[in-house]
């Protein structure tokens, strides 16, 4: 069988392209903007990215995770437009209840001076709009087109766009909805202080600062810019691997996590990856880059829109519990000497065996709305050096992150998988009969190892 090679980044593409003399070339739900909190018993967070393939840009893909990085698919192919092209979608659900879509037409060698859209109501199923003409005099190219929803509830799209003077130095320009059904676009204004060269400029709002992250053409490298309105004048005050994502990335997303951590996703082009990244002090650093699992190598250029939604994981507090895996349905959490282990309990263990099987289900350290658990003599199960054990809480906001869990909907019929609040991604896991958190690696074993099931208490 022969393998089709994977399609080239549109950037190595123009790499090329230079290199050859010139003859020869209304509120919606803002990804990034939710509020950041567990979901409460019976919700559950939901992620929506709708990417191209790294194999076919003729289409797009809808997946979906609960963690921000387990996604699996929900739908193959979910939307084809009826001409051209679809790349860099980017996606916002808006007040009439409709998930959008807004994306590239063309591939990279052809004229592109529209940008499609698309919507839905399930995010699964989605009927084409139109394409808009962008109006610029001599446009060459209009591509990346990302939403943003502005704290006055106006829709915004930003869009990387290049004169026929220069068809590959790209500005960013506002587009503002004129009207709610998001038929009609004001003006282009192009973002002062970026300037000319970036591409893909992706933007947040926190509180009254606009945060924007875009991509240096020449230098390859995302770099960040604030300002205190939507259209300039932008401070860039951070290039080069000044975050240690390292060179040739390009379309930055941000969304937040749960626990208050804004994670950007960005597509490493340069070796065929796709990352994520996480910063808990409003981009000053951020955790080293991490390919995201499953997905990365097939998934190119998304945003990603969080909701909130119903029929997650449900756990009542302030009762005991025990708990049994998933996959090794004799075997339950024990506190053996201080750690979480995975023993055989059964009803001929000992009563010592069984105390120590049974654990308090209270609200989270951290955040209510989250997990932690405590022993028979009041110790709560805490991860250190990523191994799970179990500490007299020390009364320190570390240890409240340490011991608080966000519950997911596991893999068998009842049961949850817990996620660690301070290390978006990790989940307990057993291994060799041992509780550990470690990170997700999107197999179904993981996923498998990582679920447990609450069950009436031993003791």
């Amino acid at each position: 069988m022969t393998t089709r090679p994977p399609m080239p980044s549109r950037r190595t593409l123009l790499r090329a392209m230079a290199a050859l003399p010139a003859s020869a070339v209304l509120l919606g739900e803002l990804p990034g903007a939710a509020f950041a909190a567990a979901p409460p018993s019976g919700s559950a967070t939901r992620y929506t990215i709708v990417p191209f393939l790294n194999s076919d840009d003729g289409t797009v893909n809808v997946y979906q995770a609960d963690d921000a990085t387990d996604f699996r698919l929900v739908q193959a192919s979910a939307y084809t437009p009826p001409s051209n092209r679809i790349r860099d979608a980017s996606v916002f659900k808006h007040t009439d209840g409709y998930y959008y879509i807004t994306y590239t037409t063309h591939t990279w060698q052809d004229v592109s001076t529209t940008i499609g859209f698309a919507r839905s109501s399930d995010r699964v199923n989605w009927t084409f709009l139109y394409d808009y003409t962008v109006p610029i005099a001599n446009l060459s190219r209009a591509w990346a087109p990302e939403w943003f929803v502005d704290s006055d509830g106006s829709v915004n799209v930003i869009v990387s766009c290049s004169l026929t003077s220069d068809e590959w130095i790209f500005t960013p320009y506002r587009l503002r909805a004129t009207n709610a059904a998001l038929t009609a676009w004001s003006s282009p204004v192009a973002l002062s202080g970026i300037g000319a060269n970036h591409i893909d400029t992706f933007v947040v709002r926190i509180g009254s600062t606009y945060h924007a992250f875009t991509k240096n053409e020449t230098t390859k490298y995302i770099e960040y810019a604030t300002a205190s309105s939507l259209t300039g004048p932008y401070t860039i005050s951070k290039t080069g691997d000044w975050a240690g994502w390292g060179s040739y990335r390009e379309g930055p997303a941000l969304v937040q996590l749960d626990n208050g951590a804004w994670r950007l996703f960005f597509d490493g082009y340069g070796d065929g990856n796709y990352y994520y990244s996480d910063s808990y002090d409003t981009f000053a650093t951020w955790s080293a880059p991490t390919a995201l699992p499953a997905i990365s190598g097939t998934a190119r250029h998304f945003t990603v829109i969080k909701e909130t939604v119903s029929g997650g994981p449900a756990l009542a507090k302030n009762v005991t519990r025990s708990f049994q895996s998933a996959n090794y349905t004799t075997r339950y959490w024990q506190n053996q000497s201080a750690l979480l282990n995975l023993p055989v309990v059964t009803g001929s263990s000992t009563s010592a065996e069984k105390t120590a099987s049974t654990f308090t289900v209270v609200a989270g350290l951290a955040d209510s709305n989250g997990y932690s658990f405590r022993d028979s003599s009041g110790n709560y199960l805490r991860h250190w050096d990523f191994r799970s054990r179990f500490d007299a809480n020390d009364g320190t906001s570390t240890f409240a992150k340490d011991a608080t869990f966000i519950a997911r909907t596991g893999t068998t019929t009842g049961s949850l998988r817990f996620e660690s609040y301070n290390y978006p991604g990790y989940y307990l896991r057993h291994y060799n009969y041992q509780l550990r958190v470690e990170r997700s690696d999107g197999t179904a074993l993981f996923r498998q190892d990582s679920s447990f099931t609450p069950v009436t208490a031993w003791a």
